[in-house]
């Protein structure tokens, strides 16, 4: 083989016949092996078969798939006979047509879904002694409304004494927090103490909120029954956690907050420009001499504010002395002194907020535009009815004869209230015009230098003389211009 040269071929054996034999023979020899090959295992068999089955039952299930959309096909589709069979006349109704054909374009493309509801949030914009327990009652005292009465006041109580202009900001972020139900915030301004927890009935206000006093946050009430909650039956309700609350303000789609520790409109105006709040302001005026007139009344309860806000007066302003002691009301009687000046001083104050409140309101902008009303308490008192349905369309909600017979009632009681912080039936007439038998003219004067601009605006006229304020048959009010 080193040398190239084939070795000799066996004796007796030819070459080409070696090479021949085997291609005249393959045949054979592959059906041989072939024969010889094993049989296949049982297993092997057994999964064919299944295999088998499962395409044949495959098949079958198509076929019955295709026979039935077949059979809904000719079902849904309108029918083009001209005369139908006796089975499928209606003998009952031979002027109605007996087949009208359905589109499948409406089965197919239905009407979309209603949006889903935007929340309404309103703050009633006020001051105290304006008749605002009573009006923040047609709010919660409606079913479709989660209430909250003046949670500002954890603001004043933890920052005291801090004055009024310098807790405005502090005001506005918790009202931001709170109409997006988050009730933590009431843990920050907590009085408590540190490690205390602050409950439901710790929020001020609580023992008349009808949300707190009813189920499922107390079994006392229903809050779709209206009706005074009374006090004493609340206080017994077990506390419950604020993220209970805060549930239950989740599943409000009106949220109102009624506050008089806001006094410039302008502080709500980032939120009234937030889309996400959509805020709307509803803001409560009354009289300021009836204002003043039950500050007096109610000044040892108020004694606390009312220096807070006289603490917010600008010293540059050249302003009317106020008037001292001896022109306090029944200061003898009833133990006035400093509590009266006081009294009488906040009003300079409160005033003059409401006079700028009221002139960006006859000129309002973008913000203010649709999202502010004005309510006058007197109206309020004398028609209740028609002031219930302005405010609510303002807002959004529908009247309920339960509603008006509730605001009817509430003004027609047998007379004006002597008790203070008290919600209760009164006498409409004695309501508006209990101020001018009660206090001195001098007072009366000292008011309305302080409030002429708001009085000018509201429709509130001024008086010359004492004779003309002792003549109740002549009306004060006249048609405001806002």
């Amino acid at each position: 083989p080193a040398s190239g040269v084939s070795p000799p071929s066996p004796p007796g054996k030819d070459p080409e016949r070696l090479r021949a034999a085997p291609q005249r023979g393959a045949l054979p020899t592959l059906l041989l092996r072939r024969q010889r090959l094993p049989p296949l295992p049982l297993s092997m068999k057994v999964f064919r078969r299944k295999a088998l089955v499962l395409c044949l039952g495959y098949v079958l299930l198509l076929l019955l798939t295709m026979l039935n959309l077949l059979d809904y096909k000719w079902h849904k589709e309108p029918q083009q006979c001209n005369e139908p069979s006796p089975a499928r006349r209606a003998p009952s109704s031979p002027q109605q047509p007996l087949f009208q054909p359905r589109s499948d374009i409406r089965a197919l493309y239905r009407p979309p879904a209603p949006p889903p509801r935007q929340r309404q949030l309103v703050y009633v914009f006020t001051t105290w002694r304006s008749g605002s327990s009573f009006f923040g009652e047609l709010f919660n005292q409606n079913p479709e409304v989660f209430f909250l009465y003046e949670p500002v006041w954890h603001v004043w109580q933890k920052l005291y004494p801090g004055d009024a202009v310098s807790l405005q900001g502090a005001a506005r972020d918790m009202l931001s927090s709170l109409y997006r139900c988050d009730l933590a915030v009431f843990q920050l301004y907590n009085t408590a103490g540190a490690g205390k927890n602050l409950t439901t009935l710790g929020i001020f206000g609580a023992a008349t909120n009808k949300v707190i006093c009813s189920s499922p946050l107390c079994p006392a009430y229903r809050k779709e029954m209206v009706g005074m909650v009374d006090d004493k039956v609340c206080k017994k309700c077990p506390p419950q956690r604020l993220s209970l609350l805060q549930d239950e303000c989740h599943k409000y789609h009106t949220l109102v907050i009624k506050g008089v520790r806001v006094f410039d409109l302008a502080v709500l105006a980032p939120l009234m420009q937030d889309p996400a709040l959509q805020l709307k302001v509803i803001h409560l005026v009354r009289d300021p001499r009836a204002v003043a007139s039950s500050r007096i009344k109610s000044r040892h309860g108020l004694i606390r504010e009312s220096l807070q806000v006289v603490r917010s007066r600008d010293p540059r302003i050249h302003r009317m002395p106020l008037l001292d002691a001896s022109h306090k009301l029944n200061s003898k009687k009833e133990g006035g002194g400093g509590s009266d000046y006081h009294a009488l001083g906040a009003m300079e104050v409160i005033c003059s907020s409401m006079a700028k409140t009221l002139k960006t309101a006859l000129r309002p902008p973008d913000w203010l535009k649709n999202n502010y009303l004005v309510v006058r308490y007197e109206d309020l008192v004398v028609d209740p009815i028609k002031t219930l349905r302005q405010v609510y369309g303002f807002v959004n909600l529908v009247v309920s004869p339960e509603m008006e017979k509730f605001a009817l009632n509430m003004t027609s009681g047998p007379s004006y209230s002597s008790k203070p912080f008290v919600v209760s039936a009164r006498n409409a007439t004695q309501a508006v015009s209990a101020w001018r038998t009660a206090l001195s003219f001098q007072q009366i004067r000292q008011i309305e230098e302080y409030c002429q601009q708001p009085m000018a605006i509201l429709g509130y006229e001024r008086v010359n003389s004492p004779e003309e304020v002792k003549d109740l048959g002549k009306t004060l009010l006249r048609k405001p211009r806002l």
